[in-house]
């Protein structure tokens, strides 16, 4: 079977399965890997211990079982998890220094897809700029070396150990009754944080989707669809709970409702648990990324801590938190890093800290994403299919050259009442505008210019 480049992207291997991924070309990824961090770290294969989990996707058994041997046949030793979510085999290869991990999901996409995300030491990503290329070129030249033995296997539950340590970053003893409608989307929360969430007797859980099942009867795991949130926004409302709280298939990101049934945009709340966070920590430093509303920055600010603005992707910014110590870093998608659980994306970590936060000062999350509500208006997220995408940014920087200008991530163009960045997928030929300006009328107005433009 010939290899189909195209599932080698920007920040995982990802496609449908058996057509563009199947066990043949997982056996051979898992060659590469081995090669690659062989080659990286400067360690002989037999040297190197590498994690390896999965979800709860239908293929993922036979799809774990052939990476294993990819890299024990490479001369590797593996630990095999099992069934977990990301952030447990992200947490595990941190938190006990190995050599890298491979997690084998396809993240938030439907049933039919499977995939990998990859790591090397620290957790760090491999990424289209370092290390899936590579892979990639591995898996295309198939000529793996033979090797003098093959690696060995270990089979651990470490989930319990996982949710032990993940408790310990709140005090429990702060949450108080509250009730919450919990939405697992058939994926991977309900075993990794359920049991977190069991250990705080005060709340009031409803779940529902709980059960990992990769035929995802219900609806598919991406909260961020509307689609998708249709069912925990009118659950929220129905059971008169005061939070809702949704996961995607491996767990990874949480999403939260509010008491009225509105959805908490990622910028929002990020700026939620910077304040939170640097209360405890004070004079810190927190990462948020291009998109994001000055909401964020505003509230770092008077909150005492240093706001750095980031590029988009969560290699990026495991790497710039590893470099500069930030305590915290948050992006508008729904992912949310903690330096002191290893700089990884975690989706138990927000929502044990919001339980705590409300408990904490007494006030929804309604009341809380009020006071940025008022005062901060945004577009979220807008794509554009577009032709030509430089010449587009070309337009908009000379349309709008009066403003400061960042070109950090795609192009960010500030003025004192608005402001907004374009970036270009790397995947598709979109644009994705994010905007925000201090009224509703003037947010309107400058995003309908601003399509315009996009869209001529």
């Amino acid at each position: 079977m010939p290899v189909d480049q195209s599932v080698f992207k920007a920040y995982d291997v990802r496609g449908t399965y058996p057509d563009q991924m199947n066990e043949e070309l997982a056996y051979k990824i898992g060659r590469a890997i081995t090669v690659f961090l062989s080659e990286e770290s400067g360690k002989p294969a037999s040297e190197l211990s590498i994690a390896v989990g999965r979800d709860m996707r239908l293929s993922a058994p036979d799809m774990m079982d052939a990476y294993v041997s990819g890299i024990t046949d490479g001369g590797a030793d593996v630990l095999s998890i099992g069934q977990v979510g990301t952030e447990v085999l992200y947490w595990i290869v941190n938190h006990r220094g190995l050599d890298g991990g491979a997690m084998i999901t396809a993240s938030h996409n439907p049933a039919a897809y499977t995939g990998a995300k990859l790591v090397r030491a620290k957790s760090l990503p491999l990424s289209g700029d370092s290390g899936i290329g590579e892979i990639r070129d591995l898996v295309v030249a198939d000529d793996f070396a033979d090797v003098d033995a093959p690696g060995v296997v270990v089979e651990e539950d470490v989930m319990a150990e996982f949710q032990l340590h993940a408790l310990g970053f709140i005090d429990p003893e702060a949450v108080k009754p509250i009730k919450v409608v919990a939405d697992g989307g058939n994926g991977m929360a309900g075993p990794m944080v359920g049991p977190v969430l069991d250990e705080l007797p005060v709340v009031d859980l409803k779940t529902f989707y709980w059960t990992p099942d990769g035929n995802f009867p219900d609806h598919e795991p991406n909260p961020l669809l509307p689609e998708n949130r249709e069912f925990i926004i009118e659950t929220v409302k129905s059971e008169g709970a005061q939070l809702g709280i949704a996961w995607d298939g491996d767990a990874d990101r949480c999403f939260f409702i509010d008491e009225h049934g509105r959805f908490v945009d990622g910028d929002f709340l990020t700026a939620m648990l910077a304040e939170s966070l640097l209360k405890k920590f004070p004079g810190e430093t927190i990462l948020y990324d291009v998109r994001a509303s000055r909401a964020v920055a505003d509230t770092v600010l008077r909150a005492g801590g240093r706001p750095v603005i980031n590029r988009v992707g969560h290699a990026f910014f495991k790497a710039r938190m590893h470099e500069n110590g930030a305590l915290f870093g948050g992006e508008v998608s729904g992912h949310y890093y903690f330096r002191d659980f290893g700089c990884i994306d975690s989706g138990t970590l927000p929502a044990l800290l919001i339980l705590e936060l409300i408990g904490e000062t007494g006030r929804t999350m309604g009341e809380m994403l009020d006071e940025y509500r008022s005062k901060y208006f945004i577009t979220g997220e807008i794509n554009s299919t577009v032709d030509d995408a430089q010449a587009v940014m070309d337009a908009i920087e000379a349309k709008y050259s009066d403003g400061e200008i960042m070109k950090l991530d795609g192009i960010n163009v500030d003025f004192e009442d608005w402001h907004f960045n374009v970036r270009a997928s790397n995947t598709e030929p979109l644009l994705r505008l994010n905007l925000e300006a201090f009224d509703e009328a003037t947010m309107e107005a400058r995003r309908d210019e601003l399509l315009a433009l996009i869209r001529a």
